[in-house]
């Protein structure tokens, strides 16, 4: 899974990106301190993955992973070249989701910049924005299908439709996600649009507000337009998200029951994106491994098998299936066997939130 990370200029999403990553991204309290895309990868917290550690003995555990792409702050007026303009949107063209970081702090050092008053205008400009770089893609495309138009194809001529028809949504404000049909993103599957892709907003609120960052006056605002909107919203302190990431756990634990938080943002963030991506975590173990995989809803056994391996999913005969829950009430997984708790699944079986799999193929 790849998340983008993206705002306007000194809201925190450098800091955001150096708490899921510990990548040491430069952070600074200056406009478009970041230029370059920063790219990290974040480890997906799981307790689940102790409990089966405790169970299997394994040599070593592999959480599963998120990519996540931190680009240059946009400003008002990007499209037109303001700031360092909108090219760096190209850098997340590919990802499955966008995560939009929103100021909500006060804090006088950190100057203000990108012409947002307060986040909720911030919010209308970034994706002002990602409109008018999705106008700008379909444009393009549409002068490119044109030459294609005289093979009197007919698909070319639907996806001519729909891309006349997006333009026109675009033009008046709209984003894709909220015009075309499942059928009408299926046709513009290879258009890299910004604007149909999952959102999740972060609000970014001062440490003061913690653990109640819902009572800030801008969460307030912004949890209205989230939810008018259909969109998912997390608050955090992206500054002590960042603290806690480069404390030892036991240190961890105190420093947040200092602040009255009983779980970290990030884990809301990224359990949130899993969410509006519709992903599940399967787990396999060798023996030697235990390791979390990701999946679609819905992805049948044998297409799992070949997230692992090309090889397990050609060969697949059948998938040894047992729910975590079910196995950690047992402890042991010759005491799930013994109570009849493991099935036999074919490779048109679902794959389901927990499922702990073995896979039987042949070679």
């Amino acid at each position: 899974m790849q998340l983008g990370i993206i705002g306007l200029p000194n809201v925190g999403k450098s800091t955001l990106f150096n708490a899921l990553t510990l990548a040491g991204a430069e952070a600074q309290n200056f406009p478009f301190c970041t230029v370059k895309p920063n790219i990290g990868v974040a480890e997906v917290p799981d307790e689940r993955l102790e409990v089966l550690k405790g169970i299997f003995k394994p040599l070593r555990t592999v959480p599963a992973v998120i990519k996540f792409v931190d680009i240059a702050g946009l400003v008002k007026g990007a499209h037109r070249g303001e700031g360092l303009g909108n090219q760096f949107l190209d850098y997340i063209r590919n990802v499955d989701a966008v995560v939009h970081v929103l100021r909500c702090f006060t804090e006088p050092d950190v100057s203000l910049a990108g012409g947002a008053a307060n986040a909720a205008e911030a919010l209308d400009i970034v994706e002002t924005e990602m409109i008018m770089a999705d106008l700008e893609i379909v444009e393009r495309n549409l002068e490119q299908n044109k030459r294609q138009l005289k093979t009197r194809d007919k698909n070319v001529a639907e996806k001519q439709k729909v891309l006349q028809s997006l333009k026109d949504s675009l033009e008046r404000g709209k984003k894709a996600a909220d015009i075309l049909s499942p059928e009408e993103k299926k046709i513009l599957s290879e258009v890299p649009l910004l604007t149909v892709k999952p959102e999740v907003l972060v609000a970014n609120i001062s440490e003061v507000f913690l653990p109640n960052g819902e009572k800030s006056p801008d969460v307030k605002e912004l949890s209205f337009l989230a939810q008018k909107r259909g969109v998912s919203l997390v608050v955090l302190c992206a500054k002590i998200e960042q603290e806690f990431a480069e404390l030892k756990e036991a240190d961890r634990k105190e420093f947040m029951e200092g602040y009255g938080l009983k779980e970290r943002g990030l884990e809301r963030l990224i359990r949130e994106s899993y969410r509006v991506l519709k992903l599940v975590t399967f787990f396999t173990t060798d023996g030697s491994e235990i390791r979390a995989w990701t999946v679609q809803e819905g992805t049948p056994a044998s297409k799992a098998a070949g997230k692992i391996h090309s090889d397990m999913e050609r060969g697949f005969i059948r998938a040894e299936v047992v729910s975590f829950p079910e196995l950690a009430e047992c402890g042991g997984i010759n005491a799930a066997r013994e109570r009849g708790l493991i099935r036999l699944e074919g490779k048109e079986y679902r794959v389901q939130e927990g499922d702990v799999i073995h896979f039987r193929f042949a070679v």
